[in-house]
């Protein structure tokens, strides 16, 4: 039997639901200027530009998408930091230190997770996994 890549959009396209916007730092710290009062880099404003926005999913890092546990099951899951963002395959080339911002949800029932609106996450790992409709990257949460 031949894979169905078409039926894998289709499956996969109701798990990204998410609007997804990346940015991207091009000189990264280095056009940053050092906030002599404070000791901190603050970066020049305009500092980031849209490289990508579009549907996708930002999710607990390893966690099934749409699988929910078995009715009396116990796991044990190590708190994390860690998320993952599955972008469809078509979506740019991301690098690490990209910035992804959910932007809001296309659920017509309202959000997977309404606290990650308006958050933003850091790529960590731009290569845990390209597939046939999916590429998945780990990011970390920034605020």
């Amino acid at each position: 039997m031949a894979f169905d890549v078409e039926g894998a959009r289709r499956v996969v396209g109701r798990i990204l639901d998410d609007k997804l916007e990346v940015w991207r730092d091009g000189a990264g710290r280095t056009d940053d200027l050092l906030d002599e009062t404070t000791g901190r880099l603050v970066p020049p404003r305009p500092d980031e530009e849209l490289v990508w926005d579009g549907l996708g999913a930002v999710m607990p890092f390893g966690r099934p998408a749409i699988t929910q546990p078995v009715s009396g099951s116990v796991t044990v899951e190590p708190p994390t930091t860690d998320y993952q963002a599955v972008l469809p395959v078509d979506a740019p080339a991301l690098r690490r230190d990209d910035v992804i911002r959910v932007a809001g949800s296309a659920r017509p029932e309202g959000p997977r997770d309404p606290q990650l609106i308006g958050r933003r996450f850091r790529i960590s790992d731009e290569a845990v996994g390209t597939y046939s409709v999916v590429r998945i990257v780990r990011v970390q949460v920034l605020d």
